[in-house]
């Protein structure tokens, strides 16, 4: 009898453990999680995947074929551009600009690119010095005479190709340096000589594109004058082209810093420092340009480089005119 009431109180206290455990479970949750459920494809969402939710009713094949089409546009629009918006229109304009450039190269011809200053006034001694610079490379060459079509030392090349009677060629940006105004017209260049471009990266690629030697009888340079950011920028684009191998010329290309009157001293000094900072291989940067001091020594340079004979080199150059840090802006 004792066994059976023990029996028959331990089974009551067991059921309503079991019950109290069992409500405790019920109220009790799964612990909440901040993190964020990844989104779901679009082709699940669009399409369903495999498993169909409870209550869902199964695609028609017609259902299934505006799914995909959707599916289709999608991807189509991303390919383009963006899923969110419009695609991007410069690119396009980009590769038009370029194929513009490259057009009016071959037209022209490749020759001289002339990389300086827009802000030297026509009185300061470098701008007199790169006239006579341009004229005695485009006599001694026999090339176009290629630009920015800018103010400065752009045009001072210009006058140069001018005086030697030599074809002319400009790829220009709208507004330069100490310009006030935007124009995309030159002042007296023909406009079938001369592009005005959008984009700087357009611009970049068709003055390249004129230093390139396909064959020996292309006789090309470029040659830096002095310059500010825009000068330092091409200077430095040409002289990486030329480290790496990617100027795309099949034969080399001479490339000349005008160091008039030491403008670019400290420039060299600086890739000096860079060298010794092991950023720059010994004797790398020398071998990538040829610094010159003066006009004479930048005509030798070229005279030698493409085997001009000596009773060609029939130079009209003055003394050097020594201006040590005459300021641009006071002339």
């Amino acid at each position: 009898m004792e066994a059976a009431a023990a029996s028959s109180v331990g089974a009551g206290f067991g059921a309503q453990l079991r019950r109290a455990i069992g409500f405790r479970h019920s109220q009790r949750r799964a612990p909440s999680c901040s993190c964020p459920r990844s989104p779901r494809p679009a082709a699940r969402l669009l399409c369903g995947g495999t498993a169909r939710p409870r209550g869902a009713v199964a695609a028609t094949s017609g259902d299934q074929r505006r799914r995909q089409r959707q599916l289709g546009e999608l991807e189509a629009e991303a390919e383009a551009g963006s899923a969110l918006g419009p695609p991007r229109s410069s690119p396009l304009e980009v590769r038009e600009e370029m194929a513009r450039c490259f057009d009016l190269v071959r037209r022209l011809g490749h020759g001289a690119v002339y990389l300086g200053s827009s802000r030297v006034p026509p009185t300061h001694p470098h701008f007199l010095q790169s006239t006579e610079l341009a004229r005695e490379i485009a006599r001694l060459l026999d090339c176009t005479t290629w630009t920015g079509a800018g103010p400065g030392l752009m045009d001072a090349a210009i006058q140069g190709a001018l005086e030697a009677e030599k074809p002319i060629g400009g790829i220009k940006i709208a507004k330069e340096a100490g310009e006030w105004t935007s124009s995309a017209i030159h002042p007296y260049l023909p406009p079938d000589t001369y592009l005005t471009c959008r984009f700087f990266s357009a611009r970049k690629h068709g003055l390249v594109d004129a230093a390139v030697r396909s064959s020996p009888a292309d006789r090309t340079a470029v040659i830096a004058l002095p310059g500010g950011i825009g000068t330092l920028d091409e200077l430095f684009e040409i002289m990486a082209l030329i480290q790496l191998e990617r100027i795309g010329s099949a034969l080399p290309v001479p490339f000349l810093l005008l160091n008039y009157d030491s403008y670019y001293s400290k420039l060299l000094d600086f890739l000096n420092d860079c060298q010794d900072w092991g950023t720059v291989a010994p004797g790398e940067v020398a071998s990538l340009w040829k610094v010159c001091d003066g006009n004479y020594e930048a005509l030798e340079y070229l005279a030698e480089f493409y085997n001009v004979p000596v009773t060609e080199r029939n130079y009209q150059i003055s003394p050097q005119l020594k201006q040590h840090r005459t300021s641009y802006a006071t002339n």
